[in-house]
């Protein structure tokens, strides 16, 4: 692609991080800490909720991309299915949701949403009730912010499928290793955030389409 003084702009490195669509299993329960584990549980083996359309933006990308990636977990898989047309390229173990224990807190009863608000500020304190801890999920970030860069190296366009919370630590991690956030429109279902850097690789074909936002 030329610029306006004729000459050839470079290349650019690109992936897009989106939190899957919106999931099937019910919020509007009232729970209390051992509920919350198990309704996290069912939560991460079920997929999304049917009647779907992920937003223009985020079916633009997902069929532009080079190559799709996805968390394992069924609702990352789906969302990545219904907006790319087509199966992802390939799963990621690295890509899931950080841990979110369940803290022990009696007979309280909250819903799933206040639930996971509580126990992510309580993860973030350092309480992680054996499970992943922010430090780990901090080093799984950096590991794979390296490999989406390597894959996305020589201008290609990596779509990937991810959640919430990890996603937002992944921006970070790009960031810090080089890369610009140039587009973002918040955490909900199916938000979106499009990270960049001047290609770092031989560069592909040309792209058939134009850039969006």
């Amino acid at each position: 692609m030329a610029d306006r003084n004729g000459l050839e702009a470079p290349s650019m490195d690109t992936i897009i991080l989106v939190r899957h669509g919106k999931p099937a299993l019910s919020r509007k329960v009232r729970l209390t800490w051992t509920g919350f584990r198990d309704w996290w549980h069912r939560y991460d083996e079920g997929g999304i909720a049917p009647g779907q359309t992920p937003p223009d933006k985020v079916a633009h990308w997902a069929h532009r991309a080079d190559l799709v990636l996805s968390s394992p977990l069924p609702r990352a898989v789906q969302s990545a299915e219904l907006a790319a047309g087509r199966m992802p390229d390939d799963t990621l173990p690295g890509l899931v949701e950080a841990a979110l224990p369940s803290p022990p807190l009696g007979p309280w009863k909250m819903r799933p949403k206040s639930w996971g608000t509580v126990a992510r500020i309580l993860w973030c304190a350092g309480y992680s009730d054996g499970m992943e801890t922010l430090a780990e999920a901090r080093a799984r970030a950096e590991i794979v912010s390296e490999t989406l860069g390597r894959r996305a190296a020589g201008g290609k366009i990596v779509y990937v499928s991810g959640h919430g919370w990890f996603n937002r630590m992944l921006k970070g991690s790009l960031i810090r290793r080089g890369w610009r956030c140039v587009s973002q429109n918040g955490d909900l279902h199916w938000s979106r955030r499009r990270l960049v850097r001047p290609t770092t690789g031989p560069a592909k074909e040309p792209s058939r389409e134009k850039d969006a936002a």
